[in-house]
C-alpha cells in the first residue's frame, strides 16, 4: 500500500479509538473491529473488487470484534463489527474509492464492534439481574409448590 494510504489509515484508526467515550473493553472491541475491518476490506478488494471489499470488511470487522471481546460482549461485537465494517466499506468506496473504503472499514468496524459489544454486555447484566443473580445479600423467595 502506498505510504500516504498507510498514514491516512493509521490516523483513521487512532481517531476512531480516541473518539469513542468508552471503557477499556469497548476500546479493545473498537480496535479489533477496526483492524479486522481494514484487513478484510483490503484482502477482499484485492480478490473480488468492490463487492469483495464490502464482504471482506464485514467478515473482518466481525472477526476482529470476536477476537477482542469477552464472553458477555461477543455476540454483539461480532454483529456490530460485521454490519459496521460492511457499511463503512461501502460508504467509503462510494465517497473515496479504494482508500476511502479502507478508512470506512476501519471506522465502521471499530464503532460497530464497540457499540455492539457494549449493548450485548448491558443486556447480559440485565438478564442476570432479572434471574436473581445478585451480588451481596441473598434474597430468598417464598415458593409455593401446589
Amino acid at each position: 500500500m502506498p505510504k500516504k494510504l498507510v498514514q491516512m489509515l493509521a490516523i483513521a484508526v487512532l481517531s476512531a479509538a480516541a473518539s469513542l467515550p468508552a471503557m477499556a473493553g469497548d476500546m479493545n472491541n473498537a480496535l479489533g473491529g477496526a483492524l479486522g475491518g481494514v484487513a478484510g476490506a483490503a484482502l477482499g478488494g484485492a480478490v473480488g473488487g468492490s463487492t469483495g471489499a464490502i464482504l471482506g470488511g464485514a467478515v473482518g470487522g466481525g472477526a476482529g470484534g470476536a477476537v477482542t471481546s469477552n464472553r458477555r460482549e461477543r455476540t454483539g461485537a461480532i454483529i456490530g463489527g460485521a454490519l459496521g465494517g460492511g457499511a463503512g466499506t461501502a460508504a467509503g468506496n462510494a465517497m473515496g474509492g479504494r482508500g476511502g473504503g479502507l478508512v470506512g472499514a476501519a471506522l465502521g468496524g471499530g464503532a460497530g464492534s464497540a457499540l455492539g459489544g457494549n449493548m450485548s454486555r448491558s443486556n447480559s447484566y440485565s438478564d442476570d439481574y432479572s434471574r436473581g443473580y445478585r451480588s451481596g445479600k441473598r434474597h430468598h423467595r417464598h415458593r409455593h409448590y401446589d
